[in-house]
């Protein structure tokens, strides 16, 4: 197996890198030792403390008790009273002693207020000139000052202020963009470990004639200067273009690899935030810390996700975001910063939709096409995927390459990997032709359900995928069929896997009527048997619309469209805007006219060979799953005559 991708020693770093010298370790703070740790606590608990309780006296209102003008006579009457203010009939007063409180007898008071009863008649002045009670033109309790009045309004708000610039501070400081867009420091690069084993070309295979463009790519490296002799300018990036799982990333890392030069690899919607200009702060870091250990290589995966054509769509945050990172990128591609030496590899699955500017010559001087690799490759990759495998006598990797045209190295590496977990499962040592075989089976068809279906309905797709296969025999030029089931699997309820002899580049109308009329089998069988169709050929129907809309919208294949095309080859795109209304209506209608054709064709050689689709039926009824060889044992169709 290839060697993993280093993690991330860092999780606030944004890249991973192999093969970087040692950076210094970041200087550790200042130790101030356990005895100046619990004095800040102390200090700060403190002032808390101070804080609060003073909210609380002011809260408070100095403490004044409301009783009533019973016990106020009462406490007159007694001699505890010793000063009164009046205003109106509103009274407040100090005792000379504290009192129990009236109402619950808990507590006691000092400073008291009540209320006069206008009706009162009990001579107050004489009593309180008798009692020696001082009358004060000043109220007994103090009203708060308009200042305290206005610091206690604003309390809540300063402390929401100090709380959110202590939230930021801790921010900025961890690292992150977060302290409202500042640049956090530069971080150590991560580093391999001791025995670490560079990915090598030795570890890519099948795709020989891009590693021979890269191979250019890493003499670069490794003599610059034989290069600057002759003039020659060391290329500024290197563009990899093609399908998922091709293998862009691990040929990135060979090539570091292979060159022995420091690795940086950044996903470019790491370089994203919603603060503008975070992202372009990030590209310059990256870049600065490639430059330290010049000759380098940084890689830039999924670069679609910043490098779109510039301009489309609004001016919004994140689109203004994403043209600086990109403008960034261009910058530093360009030699503006001095980045002599930096090469810069970058993956898409999407070139169509990139920025014009990226693609000139001086920022990615090439663009390599990875494609699916052909047999012979498949073979190769499969033999690096199955190294460290424990692999029997019986296993022929070779025929393993020829029943999986078409695909890419991440998918054979999971069927290399989905035969282990199965050997592990079956309590084998070896992984075997069977762990292979149902893996393959667990990837092109889908994981087994455990359905159980009524009699009618199995024989009903015992017919249905019947259909498909004797069209696939009889139909010349067609694929073979490799298997049949009529176990459900995934969300189909039976398979019929037909895959072909060697890989295809190009496909004839013969052959692409052929895939439709064995497409349409299924439907035609039921219409033969029962005379009526069901809902199970749904996902036939989109594969035949597909292909009749490309025969006659992209490949030409119709005289009433002509040669021109009308349906976009991304099947993402806006159909409706591909071509004029016209246009499209003739596409439409041409399509109807390939599909009607091939089911009548479909109908007519089921019905002419009515007792093969009941033989193979019954195969399949009895068997569940039927080989490629006992399938056409059951049709009575040999093999070898079968028209390739």
């Amino acid at each position: 197996m290839t060697t993993p991708v280093p993690p991330r020693e860092n999780p606030d770093q944004l890249w991973r890198s192999e093969g970087t010298p040692p950076s210094p370790p970041p200087t550790p703070p200042p130790n101030r030792g356990p005895r100046g740790g619990w004095l800040r606590m102390l200090l700060t608990a403190l002032v808390v403390f101070v804080l609060v309780d003073l909210l609380l006296n002011l809260f408070s209102g100095a403490g004044s008790t409301s009783i009533t003008y019973t016990e106020f006579t009462k406490q007159l009457t007694a001699g505890h009273v010793s000063e009164i203010y009046a205003k109106g009939d509103s009274i407040q007063g100090k005792l000379k002693e504290a009192q129990p409180k009236p109402d619950d007898g808990k507590g006691s008071y000092t400073d008291f207020s009540t209320q006069r009863p206008v009706f009162a008649d009990d001579g107050l002045w004489s009593t309180l000139t008798a009692q020696g009670v001082v009358v004060d033109a000043r109220p007994v309790v103090q009203e708060r000052s308009f200042l305290v009045n206005l610091l206690l309004s604003l309390a809540p708000m300063l402390l929401l202020v100090v709380l959110w610039l202590v939230i930021a501070r801790r921010m900025g400081a961890g690292g992150g963009m977060a302290g409202l867009g500042r640049k956090a420091p530069p971080k150590p690069v991560a580093l391999d470990g001791p025995g670490a084993r560079r990915t090598t070309f030795a570890d890519v295979a099948g795709i020989d004639e891009v590693k021979a463009e890269l191979t250019e790519v890493v003499d670069f490296l490794e003599r610059p200067d034989a290069y600057r002799r002759m003039g020659a300018k060391m290329p500024r990036g290197v563009l990899l273009a093609g399908p998922p799982g091709t293998g862009k990333t691990l040929l990135a890392r060979a090539v570091a690899g292979e060159a022995g030069v420091p690795f940086f690899s950044a996903s470019a919607s790491e370089f994203i935030e919603m603060i503008v200009g975070v992202g372009a702060s990030r590209v310059r870091e990256l870049f600065a810390e490639a430059r330290k250990v010049a000759p380098a290589i940084v890689f830039i995966d999924e670069i679609d996700t910043i490098g779109r054509t510039r301009g489309s769509g609004g001016g919004m945050g994140g689109h203004d975001e994403r043209e600086q990172t990109l403008n960034q990128i261009l910058t530093e591609m360009d030699g503006f910063s001095g980045s002599e030496g930096v090469v810069v590899l970058a993956a898409t699955n999407r070139a169509e939709v990139l920025d014009k500017a990226l693609l000139r010559p001086g920022r990615f001087d090439r663009t390599v096409t990875v494609s699916p690799p052909d047999r012979d490759g498949r073979e190769a990759i499969l033999k690096i995927h199955t190294r460290d495998v424990p692999l029997a006598e019986g296993v022929d990797l070779a025929q393993v390459a020829r029943t999986t045209p078409g695909m890419t190295g991440a998918e054979l590496a999971n069927l290399a990997n989905e035969a282990a977990l199965l050997a592990v499962k079956h309590d084998r040592a070896e992984v075997g032709p069977r762990e292979f075989a149902e893996a393959l089976e667990k990837v092109q068809l889908g994981a087994v359900r455990s359905l159980v279906m009524p009699e009618e309905e199995r024989r009903r797709t015992a017919y249905h995928e019947s259909g498909h296969a004797l069209l696939g025999m009889l139909q010349p030029g067609a694929d073979p069929v490799r298997k049949i089931t009529i176990v459900p699997r995934g969300r189909a309820l039976g398979v019929t896997l037909s895959t072909p002899d060697a890989d295809r580049y190009a496909y004839t109308e013969e052959y692409l009527r052929g895939r439709i009329i064995g497409a349409l089998g299924g439907m035609a069988a039921e219409q033969v048997v029962y005379g009526v169709i069901t809902t199970g050929a749904e996902s036939d129907l989109e594969q035949v619309t597909g292909i009749a809309r490309g025969m006659a919208g992209r490949w030409g294949m119709s005289s009433v469209v002509g040669r021109l095309t009308a349906v976009p080859a991304d099947t993402q795109g806006a159909y409706g805007l591909s071509a004029a209304p016209a246009t499209l209506d003739a596409v439409d209608g041409e399509a109807r006219r390939i599909v009607a054709e091939c089911y009548e064709e479909a109908c007519r050689k089921l019905t002419e060979h009515r007792p093969r689709l009941d033989a193979l039926a019954d195969a399949l009824m009895e068997h569940e799953t039927l080989d490629e060889e006992h399938a056409y044992r059951a049709a009575g169709l040999p093999r070898a005559a079968k028209t390739l």
